[in-house]
């Protein structure tokens, strides 16, 4: 039958005109059929890729959200027990941050409250979202939250994807201006606190980075603590995280893209910290960088370079990550766009390659399993409200 091409994944309006002449001059017997389905398929494509986030999209992932905060159980716990006091509940250990199955994920979970109560200050979830947010950031929460972090044997956890979430909350707090957001910012200090603590203490230490795509990923942690930063005009500690950076990552190159993903990442390797140096670097120095490390994306068209990833099972925690993978690549990609040339000739291949990401991301964010639906609503939020990019 011919090289029938495929419909193409980031298509304009006119592109779809275009194609579906072609067909039909091309293909005449079958073109009812074929140009019929093409033509619904790319055009629903492009509808899902640039539909606008909105505040019924808002309200499914707060609610998501607000399913799990103060849900303590199932609970996945990494918790080293100094002493029979130790074995107690959850809620005990950590009173604000027990719920969503895990502590990393109950602190962005609250992260998603914050950013949407933000964006959407009059969507019907707000005072559902405020309250519960009220509930958990008290004065007193905060400071069992810190004598816990310090408590011994501790010093790994949650280290570093956790910490670098629970500043991601404080900067989000502290941007927003609102009575409530200025008082559990000021609650929050004493975890803030301990917290910078424990990394301003542990990065120098480290003495090379964590190359894998689960929640010791250096990347990743490295730009959220940079927007921390910046955010909160804190120069030593961007001092800091430039220059581990640097010396992580800048000699880099050909970054082994086609070993991605593993079974169970959640975050690329490659591409976390193609988005972490766009932070570091200027667009000059930025753009010969990724030529060296990322040549896969001068040498493929369109979105072929990287394609997204399907979930195997959805209820299994571990195989849920991949859905995490297409959401957290898209955002990257933005990110890497958004650190190039205005005039770089690589800029439509990575943002087809994002909204491919995107798309895909996006739809498996359900609720239907509590393996995903714990966590996936913040990388969601995160990519739509492109909180590593603008501020």
């Amino acid at each position: 039958m011919g090289n029938i091409p495929s419909a193409p994944q980031n298509s304009s309006s006119n592109l779809v005109m275009a194609s579906v002449v072609h067909l039909q001059l091309k293909y005449q017997p079958m073109r009812s059929a074929f140009v019929a389905s093409f033509v619904f398929l790319t055009m629903s494509a492009t509808a899902q890729n640039t539909a606008e986030f909105n505040i019924k999209a808002a309200e499914r992932f707060a609610n998501l959200a607000l399913a799990c905060v103060q849900k303590e159980y199932p609970n996945h716990i990494s918790h080293t027990l100094n002493n029979d006091r130790d074995a107690v509940p959850p809620r005990k250990l950590t009173p604000a941050f027990y719920g969503c199955y895990d502590w990393h994920s109950s602190v962005h979970g609250h992260w998603l409250l914050v950013r949407l109560v933000r964006t959407f200050p009059d969507a019907a979830f707000v005072q559902a979202a405020r309250e519960a947010l009220r509930q958990s950031l008290t004065a007193e929460n905060m400071v069992q939250e810190a004598a816990y972090l310090r408590g011994e044997g501790r010093a790994s956890f949650e280290r570093p994807y956790g910490l670098a979430w629970l500043l991601q909350l404080a900067a989000e707090l502290r941007e927003w201006d609102d009575p409530q957001a200025k008082e559990m910012a000021a609650n929050l200090h004493p975890l803030e606190t301990a917290v910078l603590e424990r990394l301003n203490n542990w990065l120098p230490k480290l003495s090379h980075p964590v190359r894998i795509g689960e929640h010791d990923q250096t990347a990743f942690a490295l730009g959220l603590m940079f927007d921390y930063a910046q955010s909160t005009g804190d120069q030593k500690f961007t001092e800091l995280v430039v220059s581990k950076a640097k010396q992580f990552y800048l000699g880099d190159t050909t970054c082994p893209l086609a070993y991605e993903p593993s079974g169970e990442d959640f975050l690329s390797p490659c591409l976390g910290e193609a988005d972490l140096m766009r932070r570091v670097l200027t667009n000059q120095e930025f753009a010969p960088w990724l030529r060296i490390f990322m040549p896969q994306i001068l040498t493929s068209g369109g979105s072929r370079w990287l394609q997204p990833v399907v979930s195997p099972d959805r209820s299994d925690p571990k195989l849920a990550h991949l859905d995490g993978l297409n959401l957290s690549r898209a955002w990257m990609l933005e990110g890497i766009a958004a650190g190039l040339p205005k005039t770089d000739k690589r800029l439509a291949s990575i943002m087809a390659t994002a909204d491919a990401h995107k798309s895909a991301g996006l739809a498996a964010v359900t609720g239907e399993h509590y393996e995903g639906g714990h966590w996936l609503g913040s990388f969601a939020v995160y990519l739509v409200t492109k909180r590593g990019i603008s501020r």
